[in-house]
Protein backbone atom coordinates (compact mmCIF):
# COMPACT_ATOMS: atom_id res chain seq x y z
CA UNK A 1 0.00 0.00 0.00
CA UNK A 2 1.03 3.59 -0.66
CA UNK A 3 -0.41 5.52 2.26
CA UNK A 4 -0.74 9.29 2.30
CA UNK A 5 -1.60 11.56 5.21
CA UNK A 6 -3.40 14.63 3.98
CA UNK A 7 -5.77 17.46 4.65
CA UNK A 8 -9.07 17.15 2.78
CA UNK A 9 -11.09 20.12 1.45
CA UNK A 10 -13.08 20.26 4.72
CA UNK A 11 -9.84 20.72 6.68
CA UNK A 12 -9.87 17.26 8.27
CA UNK A 13 -6.59 15.36 8.47
CA UNK A 14 -7.02 11.87 7.05
CA UNK A 15 -5.07 8.78 6.00
CA UNK A 16 -5.73 7.18 2.65
CA UNK A 17 -4.35 5.13 -0.21
CA UNK A 18 -2.73 7.45 -2.72
CA UNK A 19 -4.40 7.00 -6.13
CA UNK A 20 -1.78 9.05 -7.97
CA UNK A 21 -4.35 11.47 -9.40
CA UNK A 22 -4.60 13.99 -6.58
CA UNK A 23 -7.12 11.93 -4.62
CA UNK A 24 -6.90 9.31 -1.89
CA UNK A 25 -9.08 6.35 -0.89
CA UNK A 26 -9.73 6.99 2.80
CA UNK A 27 -8.84 4.32 5.33
CA UNK A 28 -11.57 2.98 7.59
CA UNK A 29 -9.28 2.30 10.57
CA UNK A 30 -6.43 4.20 12.20
CA UNK A 31 -3.04 3.80 10.59
CA UNK A 32 -1.62 1.55 13.29
CA UNK A 33 -4.57 -0.84 13.53
CA UNK A 34 -3.72 -4.37 12.44
CA UNK A 35 -5.28 -4.06 9.00
CA UNK A 36 -6.42 -0.57 7.98
CA UNK A 37 -8.94 -1.01 5.20
CA UNK A 38 -9.83 1.39 2.37
CA UNK A 39 -13.42 2.62 2.41
CA UNK A 40 -13.82 3.23 -1.31
CA UNK A 41 -14.48 6.90 -0.54
CA UNK A 42 -12.12 8.96 -2.70
CA UNK A 43 -11.37 12.47 -1.47
CA UNK A 44 -9.24 15.23 -3.05
CA UNK A 45 -5.88 15.86 -1.40
CA UNK A 46 -5.88 19.56 -0.51
CA UNK A 47 -2.53 19.48 1.26
CA UNK A 48 -0.14 16.56 1.48
CA UNK A 49 1.36 16.04 4.94
CA UNK A 50 4.25 13.99 6.25
CA UNK A 51 2.86 10.44 6.01
CA UNK A 52 3.15 9.87 9.77
CA UNK A 53 2.98 12.11 12.83
CA UNK A 54 5.91 10.62 14.78
CA UNK A 55 5.87 9.82 18.47
CA UNK A 56 9.68 9.79 18.45
CA UNK A 57 12.33 10.41 15.81
CA UNK A 58 15.51 8.36 16.18
CA UNK A 59 18.39 9.12 13.83
CA UNK A 60 21.53 7.22 12.88
CA UNK A 61 24.77 8.95 11.94
CA UNK A 62 27.70 7.73 9.84
CA UNK A 63 25.88 4.64 8.58
CA UNK A 64 27.08 4.52 4.95
CA UNK A 65 30.61 3.34 4.27
CA UNK A 66 31.37 5.96 1.63
CA UNK A 67 29.98 8.75 3.82
CA UNK A 68 32.25 7.65 6.67
CA UNK A 69 35.20 7.98 4.28
CA UNK A 70 34.28 11.47 3.07
CA UNK A 71 33.74 12.60 6.67
CA UNK A 72 37.21 11.44 7.72
CA UNK A 73 35.67 9.29 10.44
CA UNK A 74 36.03 5.63 11.37
CA UNK A 75 33.44 2.87 11.48
CA UNK A 76 32.49 2.24 15.09
CA UNK A 77 31.35 -0.98 16.77
CA UNK A 78 27.83 0.34 17.38
CA UNK A 79 25.48 2.75 15.58
CA UNK A 80 25.78 6.48 16.24
CA UNK A 81 22.38 7.48 17.65
CA UNK A 82 20.81 10.91 18.12
CA UNK A 83 17.27 12.26 18.03
CA UNK A 84 15.27 15.05 16.48
CA UNK A 85 12.40 16.70 18.36
CA UNK A 86 9.00 16.03 16.85
CA UNK A 87 8.69 19.81 16.34
CA UNK A 88 11.28 19.44 13.54
CA UNK A 89 8.73 17.53 11.42
CA UNK A 90 8.20 19.02 7.97
CA UNK A 91 5.85 18.16 5.11
CA UNK A 92 6.27 17.64 1.36
CA UNK A 93 6.28 20.96 -0.45
CA UNK A 94 6.72 22.98 2.73
CA UNK A 95 9.77 25.23 3.16
CA UNK A 96 12.96 24.30 4.97
CA UNK A 97 13.52 27.40 7.06
CA UNK A 98 17.09 28.58 7.60
CA UNK A 99 17.50 29.37 11.32
CA UNK A 100 18.05 32.99 12.31
CA UNK A 101 20.84 31.85 14.65
CA UNK A 102 22.85 30.05 11.97
CA UNK A 103 26.54 30.88 11.66
CA UNK A 104 26.88 32.24 8.13
CA UNK A 105 26.09 29.41 5.66
CA UNK A 106 25.96 26.03 7.37
CA UNK A 107 22.67 24.24 6.59
CA UNK A 108 23.15 20.95 4.76
CA UNK A 109 20.97 18.31 3.08
CA UNK A 110 20.99 14.56 3.83
CA UNK A 111 18.84 12.06 1.94
CA UNK A 112 17.75 9.12 4.09
CA UNK A 113 15.57 6.04 4.20
CA UNK A 114 13.07 6.45 7.06
CA UNK A 115 11.55 3.45 8.82
CA UNK A 116 8.11 3.64 10.48
CA UNK A 117 7.47 1.22 13.33
CA UNK A 118 4.00 -0.30 13.12
CA UNK A 119 3.65 -2.19 16.41
CA UNK A 120 5.27 -2.05 19.81
CA UNK A 121 8.83 -3.33 19.69
CA UNK A 122 11.01 -4.00 22.73
CA UNK A 123 13.90 -6.42 22.93
CA UNK A 124 13.37 -7.77 19.40
CA UNK A 125 16.05 -9.76 17.63
CA UNK A 126 17.49 -9.05 14.22
CA UNK A 127 15.77 -12.04 12.62
CA UNK A 128 12.27 -10.79 13.49
CA UNK A 129 12.92 -7.02 13.47
CA UNK A 130 11.31 -6.26 10.09
CA UNK A 131 8.04 -7.80 11.35
CA UNK A 132 7.62 -4.65 13.48
CA UNK A 133 7.88 -2.26 10.53
CA UNK A 134 4.75 -0.76 8.99
CA UNK A 135 6.58 0.78 6.06
CA UNK A 136 9.15 3.18 4.67
CA UNK A 137 9.34 6.76 3.46
CA UNK A 138 11.96 9.28 2.38
CA UNK A 139 13.53 11.79 4.73
CA UNK A 140 15.83 14.78 4.63
CA UNK A 141 17.99 14.98 7.76
CA UNK A 142 18.58 18.72 7.45
CA UNK A 143 21.63 19.72 9.48
CA UNK A 144 23.09 23.01 10.70
CA UNK A 145 26.74 22.00 10.73
CA UNK A 146 28.23 24.62 13.10
CA UNK A 147 25.54 23.88 15.65
CA UNK A 148 26.00 20.15 15.14
CA UNK A 149 29.77 20.20 15.60
CA UNK A 150 30.44 23.20 17.84
CA UNK A 151 27.26 24.57 19.38
CA UNK A 152 25.75 21.56 21.10
CA UNK A 153 28.26 20.61 23.76
CA UNK A 154 29.31 17.53 21.80
CA UNK A 155 25.70 16.47 21.13
CA UNK A 156 24.13 16.66 17.67
CA UNK A 157 20.48 17.31 18.52
CA UNK A 158 20.77 21.12 18.48
CA UNK A 159 22.15 21.26 14.95
CA UNK A 160 19.69 18.63 13.75
CA UNK A 161 16.58 19.79 15.57
CA UNK A 162 15.56 23.23 14.34
CA UNK A 163 11.99 23.72 13.13
CA UNK A 164 11.39 22.28 9.63
CA UNK A 165 14.59 20.14 9.76
CA UNK A 166 12.84 16.77 9.27
CA UNK A 167 10.91 16.62 5.99
CA UNK A 168 9.22 13.23 5.45
CA UNK A 169 7.28 11.89 2.46
CA UNK A 170 5.74 11.94 0.03
CA UNK A 171 4.01 8.65 0.99
CA UNK A 172 4.47 5.71 3.32
CA UNK A 173 5.02 2.46 1.40
CA UNK A 174 4.18 -0.69 3.34
CA UNK A 175 6.53 -3.65 3.64
CA UNK A 176 4.56 -5.83 1.22
CA UNK A 177 5.83 -3.50 -1.53
CA UNK A 178 9.34 -3.11 -0.07
CA UNK A 179 10.19 -6.51 1.44
CA UNK A 180 13.93 -5.78 1.41
CA UNK A 181 14.95 -2.24 2.43
CA UNK A 182 18.64 -2.94 1.74
CA UNK A 183 18.44 -2.75 -2.06
CA UNK A 184 16.99 0.73 -2.66
CA UNK A 185 18.57 3.52 -4.68
CA UNK A 186 18.55 6.91 -2.96
CA UNK A 187 19.57 10.38 -4.15
CA UNK A 188 19.53 14.11 -3.50
CA UNK A 189 19.14 16.74 -6.19
CA UNK A 190 19.81 20.40 -5.41
CA UNK A 191 18.45 22.84 -7.98
CA UNK A 192 18.45 20.02 -10.58
CA UNK A 193 22.09 19.11 -9.82
CA UNK A 194 22.67 15.57 -8.56
CA UNK A 195 24.48 15.78 -5.21
CA UNK A 196 24.03 12.35 -3.62
CA UNK A 197 23.43 8.99 -5.26
CA UNK A 198 23.83 5.64 -3.57
CA UNK A 199 22.08 2.45 -2.53
CA UNK A 200 20.96 1.30 0.89
CA UNK A 201 23.18 -1.75 0.39
CA UNK A 202 26.07 0.56 1.46
CA UNK A 203 24.66 0.79 4.99
CA UNK A 204 26.97 -0.39 7.74
CA UNK A 205 24.09 -1.38 10.04
CA UNK A 206 20.99 -2.73 8.29
CA UNK A 207 17.44 -1.71 9.12
CA UNK A 208 16.94 -4.98 11.01
CA UNK A 209 20.13 -4.46 13.00
CA UNK A 210 19.14 -0.90 13.88
CA UNK A 211 15.71 -1.94 15.16
CA UNK A 212 17.22 -4.73 17.24
CA UNK A 213 19.82 -2.32 18.67
CA UNK A 214 17.41 0.53 19.43
CA UNK A 215 14.84 -1.78 21.05
CA UNK A 216 17.28 -3.05 23.68
CA UNK A 217 15.49 -2.19 26.96
CA UNK A 218 13.73 0.59 25.04
CA UNK A 219 10.13 0.53 23.80
CA UNK A 220 9.70 1.60 20.19
CA UNK A 221 6.06 2.64 20.03
CA UNK A 222 3.90 2.52 16.90
CA UNK A 223 4.62 5.73 15.03
CA UNK A 224 8.31 5.77 15.92
CA UNK A 225 10.39 6.96 12.96
CA UNK A 226 14.00 5.87 12.45
CA UNK A 227 16.21 7.81 10.03
CA UNK A 228 18.87 5.36 8.92
CA UNK A 229 21.78 7.57 7.83
CA UNK A 230 22.89 9.39 4.68
CA UNK A 231 25.26 8.40 1.86
CA UNK A 232 28.23 10.31 0.48
CA UNK A 233 27.89 13.66 -1.28
CA UNK A 234 26.80 15.93 1.55
CA UNK A 235 27.51 19.63 1.23
CA UNK A 236 30.04 20.10 4.00
CA UNK A 237 32.38 17.45 2.52
CA UNK A 238 32.57 19.15 -0.88
CA UNK A 239 35.42 21.42 -1.94
CA UNK A 240 34.33 24.13 -1.67
CA UNK A 241 31.42 23.29 0.67
CA UNK A 242 27.89 23.72 -0.64
CA UNK A 243 25.21 24.81 1.82
CA UNK A 244 21.52 25.57 1.39
CA UNK A 245 20.44 29.12 0.65
CA UNK A 246 17.20 31.00 0.25
CA UNK A 247 15.40 29.95 -2.94
CA UNK A 248 17.05 26.54 -3.33
CA UNK A 249 14.99 23.46 -4.13
CA UNK A 250 15.98 20.13 -2.58
CA UNK A 251 14.60 16.84 -3.89
CA UNK A 252 15.12 13.52 -2.08
CA UNK A 253 14.27 10.48 -4.20
CA UNK A 254 13.91 6.96 -2.81
CA UNK A 255 13.28 3.93 -5.00
CA UNK A 256 9.69 2.59 -4.75
CA UNK A 257 8.67 5.57 -2.59
CA UNK A 258 8.97 8.66 -4.77
CA UNK A 259 10.31 12.20 -4.56
CA UNK A 260 10.24 14.47 -1.52
CA UNK A 261 10.64 18.11 -2.61
CA UNK A 262 11.13 21.17 -0.40
CA UNK A 263 12.22 24.70 -1.12
CA UNK A 264 14.52 26.64 1.18
CA UNK A 265 13.54 29.95 2.76
CA UNK A 266 15.58 32.44 4.73
CA UNK A 267 15.13 33.13 8.43
CA UNK A 268 11.87 34.50 9.77
CA UNK A 269 12.62 38.09 10.77
CA UNK A 270 16.09 39.52 11.15
CA UNK A 271 16.79 38.70 14.79
CA UNK A 272 20.08 36.86 15.29
CA UNK A 273 20.27 35.15 18.66
CA UNK A 274 23.29 35.56 20.88
CA UNK A 275 25.45 32.44 21.25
Amino acid sequence: MRITRFSSPDGVIRYGLDRGDGTADCLAKPLFDAEPQPTGQCIPISRRLAPVDPVNIYCIGLNYREHVKESGAEIGPRPVVFMKPTSALNHPGEPIRLPACQHQSEVDYECELAVVIGRTARGVNEASALEYVLGFTAANDVSARWWQKNGGGGQWIRGKGFDSFCPLGPVLVTTDEIPNPQVLTISTTLNDQLMQQSNTSDMIFSVAQLIAFLSQDTTLQPGTVILTGTPQGVGFARKPPIFLKDGDEVAIELENVGKLVNRVKGPEGDVRLAV
